[in-house]
């Protein structure tokens, strides 16, 4: 027995020395890729934190809310707890989107990391999930309506789709089952994530990380993980850290909504029922469009697309810091998105609702029109040269 747990712990040994150590990266990565550590330590953040929450935590309609006031007034540092889990989760969003993003503008959906794209989709969809169900467990105000609406999604399935819905709910309505399962998905769901992020950071190691350059490199291109980049990955936690705990001691509420510290109730509708701000910018897609049915099709649209950019978007040139119009265009879209969420947290006014049918075409056709038209043009430039 001795000597498998001496051969066991040799093995991790050697792995960790393989994988952490002994890794070798490109050369010239910048401090954009420190994004992926740091999202990997905020989500083990969150869920440790969400292990202690769910210590004093009660899935019941009846003492949901009481329970979150119990943890916040009695728990000692249950406050503390709380609001490290809850900012915690938009700092983990602010990241993994800043994540995507560099992987548009450096084109890291590109073989050969095609299945580390897919892999890193996975996680969002079930980051989103996740969060969801997470904005649920308070149980105020905010948490039942948005889950009302968010369930009546499922009805836009032809035939069958009233019968998931009340499946999901365990009744005709959202009640204490329906609590229940959201809670223990809310559990279940970081340990699912967290093998998908562990594939993740298999395939990375097995195709290599990309870089600011877009171009191929070679071993002799190449220096430890250790201690050139894991000195960048801490200078980067550190940097997070400090306006992280700036949030979380000084402007703790600051990114939740005011209705959600009233008690949930079933005959009060909100005036403005919202998501949490890492939906927003969905949420304003599916307001600019009337009909409820092509709404929820297109806001799903605009979030599976950027999974599909392996099949539209191959490119010859990587890296846009040699593509000025594929600049352009790139920022545009990130501000187009950026404003998209603001739109989502506004009275659905008449211009507000044009304006985002109009961000809506732009989202969508960045993705299926502009980023492969761009990238056939460059094509034919480096054919010709």
């Amino acid at each position: 027995m001795r000597f498998q747990n001496i051969f066991i712990l040799s093995t991790l040994q050697n792995l960790m020395h393989a994988y952490f150590v002994k890794y070798l990266s490109p050369i010239n990565l910048n401090y954009l890729w420190n994004l992926g550590s740091l999202a990997g330590f905020f989500l083990a953040f969150q869920i440790v934190t969400g292990f202690f929450l769910t210590m004093f935590y009660t899935p019941h309609i009846l003492y949901a809310f009481q329970s979150i006031e119990h943890i916040m007034r009695d728990v000692q540092y249950g406050w503390l707890i709380r609001y490290l889990h809850s900012n915690g989760a938009s700092f983990f969003f602010l990241i993994i989107y800043m994540h995507i993003g560099r992987g548009l503008y450096y084109s890291s959906y590109n073989y050969p990391r095609n299945l580390l794209w897919f892999s890193g989709i996975i996680i969002y969809f079930l980051m989103m999930g996740s969060g969801f169900l997470g904005y649920v467990l308070p149980w105020g105000q905010m948490s039942y309506w948005a889950a009302t609406v968010i369930t009546n999604f499922l009805t836009v399935i032809p035939v069958v789709g009233k019968i998931i819905v009340y499946w999901v709910w365990g009744g005709f309505a959202i009640n204490n089952a329906t609590l229940n399962r959201f809670f223990t998905l809310h559990y279940l769901l970081p340990f699912v994530l967290s093998i998908f992020v562990l594939y993740h950071f298999y395939i990375l190691h097995k195709t290599s990380s990309n870089n600011s350059l877009g171009i191929k490199t070679y071993k002799i291109d190449k220096i430890n993980f250790y201690p050139f980049y894991t000195s960048k990955d801490l200078f980067g936690l550190v940097f997070i850290l400090i306006f992280y705990l700036i949030f979380v001691f000084f402007y703790p509420e600051l990114l939740s909504h005011s209705d959600n510290y009233i008690n949930a109730n079933p005959l009060v509708t909100p005036s403005h029922i919202v998501p949490e701000w890492y939906f927003l910018p969905f949420y304003g897609i599916l307001r600019s469009i009337s009909d409820k049915t092509y709404g929820i099709l297109i806001m799903f649209i605009s979030i599976f697309c950027v999974g599909l950019l392996p099949y539209f978007g191959k490119v010859y040139i990587k890296s846009n810091v040699f593509k000025p119009l594929n600049i352009f265009f790139y920022w545009f879209f990130v501000f187009n998105f950026i404003y998209l969420g603001y739109l989502g947290s506004q009275t659905p006014t008449t211009i507000n609702i044009l304006i985002g049918l109009i961000c809506t075409h732009y989202h969508l056709l960045y993705v299926f029109y502009i980023i492969p038209i761009l990238n056939y043009f460059n094509r034919r430039y480096v054919i010709e040269i």
